[in-house]
């Protein structure tokens, strides 16, 4: 975890926290690191331990980190490369970035899942529970998902 103190002249100090770790592309590894980084935000000052009535950031932040990473396991495994979770957490947002090694495997909701189905509607979840999600390419060879989500607290100045 890497924090920074970001100071203007005049302005308050903004804080800004960093965790990432590696895991292995499977469900195992997917399930570590969403409990590694739920254990992680919930260490950091101001960010809440559970869902409350008027705060649902961490279930928020729980069901992305966890259908990301487990995007990340299901559809951008390649056989010996880790993938990355990393967060940025900030008074007004928490950002949540997944890299996997596929980089030709761009993500897209499926507006036709089988109802029935497992699996083929968590872009969809990402994109009602997200204030903004995206692709980008990460070199060499891979790509980046990644999700935003404005903290409550933020949002109502609380």
């Amino acid at each position: 975890m890497n924090q920074e103190n970001v100071t203007a002249p005049g302005e308050p100090t903004v804080v800004t926290s960093h965790f990432h770790t590696m895991f292995p592309s499977t469900a195992r590894g997917a399930h570590d690191a969403r409990h590694a980084a739920e254990r992680w935000l919930a260490t950091q000052q101001g960010w809440p331990e559970a869902a409350t009535a008027e705060d649902d950031s961490a279930a928020t932040a729980s069901l992305l980190i966890a259908e990301l990473t487990a995007n990340a396991a299901r559809h951008g495994r390649v056989r010996g490369r880790n993938s990355r979770l990393a967060l940025t957490l900030t008074p007004a947002t928490l950002r949540i970035e997944v890299t996997d090694a596929r980089g030709e495997r761009l993500p897209a909701p499926t507006l036709d899942a089988d109802a029935d189905g497992e699996s083929g509607r968590g872009l969809l979840l990402v994109t009602s529970l997200a204030d903004a999600w995206g692709c980008e390419p990460h070199h060499p060879g891979g790509k980046t998902v990644w999700a935003e989500c404005t903290r409550r607290t933020a949002k109502t100045g609380r």
